[in-house]
């Protein structure tokens, strides 16, 4: 695979990438190149995560080592209930898998990471500590408002949050961050954050949030009918999509033609398939 079908497959169906000509340099002058996603530990996973599971695979493709962090200390920073962190990395590490394995992804370069394996370490708390120095709370909490559930008086873990996730990219040894859309505010922290601290800055590649099935357009934990669980059973998944908001001639805040976009035609075209859907006469 060439320079240019490299950069192709890693930029196809992104919304954002800090720096373009930085990936380009990276991917020409780096046999391995190497990228994370990081995702807290917090909810169950849902069908949404099969938009940066086809992502990880253009990666793996296109040469990358992939790390995935399953953020247990960052889970417990945004509401995880401590005494759970366990039960739900085992329950990522197995789920994470098998969505990337039915994304079409191989694995030989990928490596799973729990975030309390190196966050816990003396160094790693001594830079946080410094970072903090250097951060004032505004900056801090501007980083954090897209991804952190801070409420109506944010707790001063979720100020934290951001900082970690900055120096995970140094910690983690990579050149690349990768993850939604929503994580824009601290990617960009950390461009401007990690020199500070003698560190590099590094690309930063977001691909787009998939609406819910609702009219809101939003994944809520308080709507069962806005998303669709990994594990969810068949006739539960058929109840919902007959349910779901999909206006005639409208995409916007749909999450059917969404899903269809980012996952499933994707799907199709590097199988070489067609989507077809049959339609009775009367329409």
């Amino acid at each position: 695979m060439n320079l240019e079908e490299k950069y192709d497959l890693v930029t196809r169906n992104t919304q954002e990438i800090i720096m373009h000509d930085e990936l380009k340099k990276l991917l020409d002058s780096k046999k391995k190149p190497s990228v994370y996603i990081g995702t807290a530990i917090t909810g169950r996973p849902h069908i949404g995560y099969f938009v940066w599971a086809r992502k990880v695979a253009d990666f793996l493709k296109a040469g990358f080592k992939v790390k995935i962090l399953l953020a247990d200390v960052h889970g417990a920073l945004d509401n995880c209930p401590w005494d759970l962190l366990e039960k739900r990395y085992d329950y990522y590490s197995i789920v994470i898998k098998g969505m990337l394995k039915s994304a079409g992804a191989d694995l030989t370069e990928l490596e799973i990471v729990k975030g309390s394996s190196f966050q816990l370490k003396n160094d790693y708390i001594l830079d946080m500590l410094k970072l903090s120095t250097k951060t004032s709370m505004h900056d801090a909490l501007k980083a954090a408002s897209d991804v952190v559930k801070l409420g109506d008086n944010p707790k001063l873990s979720g100020l934290i949050y951001p900082l970690m996730q900055a120096l995970d990219e140094e910690y983690l040894g990579v050149d690349v961050q990768y993850g939604g859309v929503d994580q824009r505010k601290i990617m960009v922290f950390a461009r401007e954050n990690l020199p500070l601290m003698g560190y590099k800055p590094r690309v930063e590649v977001m691909t787009p949030l998939i609406p819910g099935l609702s009219a809101s357009g939003k994944m809520s934990s308080s709507d069962p009918n806005s998303k669709i669980d990994l594990l969810e059973k068949t006739a539960d998944i058929k109840a919902k999509l007959n349910k779901a908001f999909c206006p005639e001639k409208s995409a916007e805040n749909n999450g059917v033609l969404a899903f269809l976009k980012n996952v499933v035609m994707v799907a199709k075209e590097d199988n070489k398939e067609k989507f077809v859907i049959e339609r009775p006469e009367k329409f």
